[in-house]
């Protein structure tokens, strides 16, 4: 499963200028947002290929923190962004199971319908990025789940997401 984005293939689809990512935010968080966007409001035996192509076909917000719709449709998401969005949602789908599994394990007295969506979503990402991407740091997947929580969760969901994911993160250090 690749878990970093391909850039020595990058397509020119079209002429137009890829869309701004000049914020305080770099190129993975945002595809890490763009992660979780996808993956707050997928089910469970959906098509991961045509649950992105949809998304892709629809995705049309601006990238500040409201999310407020692009004047300007027409502006792509560029490619290297793209890809590790869709590398991080096609992972977590192809391993929902086994994360699942590990989300129930360490989420005591939560089920994982009874967790946010959003939480849930970002807690999939991360338990994906720890267990099956051992070049990207432990610390880093933990902060920058953090970091999306704030932005997209409730006041308690960055302190969820930590306890959480830092006990992942013993796991995967004990599994190597």
């Amino acid at each position: 499963m690749v878990c970093a984005a391909d850039t020595q293939n990058t397509p020119d689809q079209n002429s137009r200028p890829p869309r701004r990512t000049t914020d305080k935010r770099g190129a993975r968080r945002v595809a890490r947002e763009l992660a979780l966007k996808v993956l707050f409001d997928f089910q469970r035996g959906a098509d991961v290929r045509q649950v992105l192509d949809q998304f892709w076909a629809n995705f049309r917000f601006a990238e500040d923190e409201l999310g407020e719709p692009l004047e300007e449709a027409s502006l792509p998401v560029p490619f290297e962004i793209q890809s590790f969005a869709e590398s991080l949602v096609t992972g977590v789908f192809s391993k929902l199971d086994r994360i699942d599994e590990i989300l129930k394990q360490y989420s005591a007295n939560w089920t994982l319908e009874r967790m946010a969506r959003v939480d849930r979503a970002i807690l999939r990402i991360g338990i994906y990025e720890l267990l099956y991407c051992p070049q990207v740091p432990a610390s880093v997947v933990i902060n920058e789940a953090i970091e999306i929580a704030k932005r997209f969760g409730s006041k308690e969901t960055p302190g969820f997401v930590n306890g959480i994911l830092d006990q992942v993160a013993r796991l995967r250090e004990t599994s190597s």
